[in-house]
């Protein structure tokens, strides 16, 4: 749409080393066929797919990086590559990183290290298996050249990622007409958004650009509440990294938590801790002020305050529904399940409890007693101060007791993510070039997934796009 976006080049790598393709995701969306060959055209060339998108667009938009406006960013290494649909008919698109140069790409080369795919492809597998709306990656080729970066050795490897998503539009997308008082294009975007997303929200809507921020506020309680049962660390949750479908997306600095810890910080620039694990659902709140004030100019007299405000309720209801579905029990009554969450939060926080582990041990409830105690970890649970978290968690029946049969849960410690596992992976595939441990660790954490009951369908499940 013109303002939108602009028309752009691929860059044209040197090699094409095919390193990921989601085979599991390119069959949900008809591309499951493509040869190893029409895939890297496709996917590392960027010939247009059939019946697609003629040519790539870079988005454009601005953002708050920390809390400080930037208006001179955009799609600086990324384009939209193509749109597809999914099995239930919504609308998924197939975006880039390290792409090569946009107008958007200032002094940076456009390009992405292969170690920032690599990476990429951890975060949102582990999400995906742990019920949280992200992003897939759909595909990641090495292309051969040699990249200077000042925060990591140089010359690094690079390559060309492609990512799935309902949405690229991002909250940035409409802070940048708001900000340069381009109505037009303001509402342009906006009926975009709310005919392609949010149709039955919106249909009878007597004001669409509040009924769109409102169908929005309780996707991000949500999610918000899904990095915490998760144990995730997003580190850098800007305004342009924040799409109005509400998936998690756009991989830095991400971690997973070794233990329960509030301040735990995933950015080694967050010297302030502004997007520590504890300060999550407050980003997610101000970030959303930030749209409403975006969308303000198209209907001045709407209850902005108001709707802003619903999100506190709705992440007061999302959390505890969230730890619940890590631990395969079903909610009971509100009362009851924000006192079995303060029970928990409060015993994980004075123990060196591996996060994960407590998950694992206690999936079931009551029903895995026996294996916790048995556990690595049983001392911790043979304690006075967890008698309180058993009891409570005993209020709650098992959403399927028969999955505790699966060989998954015979193992004595579930998939993690910790950053010295992520390091040595990688490092495995750069000095040896043995991709051989990463495919494994996608194929540990998509079992770990179909146990703990992530559909993959497109559009269906916490882990799916939506």
């Amino acid at each position: 749409m013109a303002g939108l976006a602009d028309a752009v080049e691929a860059a044209r790598f040197p090699e094409h080393l095919l390193r990921f393709r989601n085979d599991p995701w390119a069959a949900r969306v008809g591309l499951g066929a493509l040869s190893d060959a029409e895939w890297l055209d496709h996917f590392g060339r960027f010939v247009p797919l059939p019946g697609n998108l003629p040519g790539p667009l870079a988005q454009r938009y601005h953002g708050h990086q920390f809390r400080t406006y930037n208006p001179d960013i955009g799609d600086g290494r990324g384009f939209t590559f193509a749109q597809l649909r999914a099995r239930d008919g919504r609308l998924l698109e197939l975006g880039t990183k390290g792409s090569g140069r946009t107008p958007h790409s200032r002094s940076g080369d456009g390009r992405l290290t292969l170690k920032g795919g690599f990476r990429e492809i951890l975060a949102t597998e582990m999400l995906e298996a742990l019920g949280v709306p992200t992003s897939k990656t759909f595909s990641l080729i090495e292309t051969g050249e040699a990249l200077q970066r000042h925060d990591e050795p140089s010359p690094t490897r690079a390559g060309v990622l492609v990512r799935l998503s309902h949405s690229h539009v991002r909250f940035g997308s409409f802070q940048r007409h708001a900000h340069e008082g381009k109505t037009e294009l303001l509402r342009a975007l906006l009926e975009h958004v709310a005919e392609t997303y949010y149709a039955a929200e919106t249909a009878d809507a007597d004001d669409r650009p509040s009924a769109v921020f409102a169908a929005v506020v309780p996707r991000y309680a949500e999610l918000a509440a899904r990095w915490m049962a998760a144990g995730f660390v997003h580190g850098v949750l800007n305004t342009d990294n924040m799409n109005i479908t509400g998936e998690s997306f756009d991989y830095g600095p991400w971690r997973f938590l070794p233990r329960l810890d509030l301040g735990f910080t995933a950015a080694y620039f967050d010297q302030s801790g502004l997007y520590a694990y504890g300060r999550q659902p407050e980003a997610v709140a101000w970030n959303l002020t930030r749209l409403a004030e975006a969308l303000r100019p198209l209907s001045p007299s709407a209850p902005w305050t108001a709707l802003c405000e619903a999100y506190g309720p709705a992440l007061e209801r999302a959390m505890p529904a969230a730890f619940l579905w890590r631990l395969g029990l079903r909610p009971r009554d509100p009362d009851t399940d924000q006192a079995t969450l303060g029970l928990m939060l409060a015993f994980l926080k004075e123990r060196p409890l591996p996060f994960q582990a407590f998950f694992f041990d206690w999936w079931g409830g009551e029903s895995s007693a026996d294996r916790a105690l048995e556990s690595p970890r049983a001392r911790h649970y043979r304690t006075e101060d967890f008698t309180a978290v058993r009891d409570a968690l005993g209020l709650h029946e098992p959403v399927d007791a028969a999955r505790l049969a699966a060989p998954y849960f015979a193992r004595q410690s579930p998939p993690d993510m910790r950053i010295e596992e992520v390091e040595e992976l990688w490092r495995r595939a750069e000095a040896h070039d043995d991709w051989r441990p990463l495919h494994h660790k996608v194929a540990d954490l998509r079992r770990m997934g179909d146990v703990l009951g992530i559909r993959h369908e497109a559009g269906v499940g916490s882990g799916s796009p939506r």
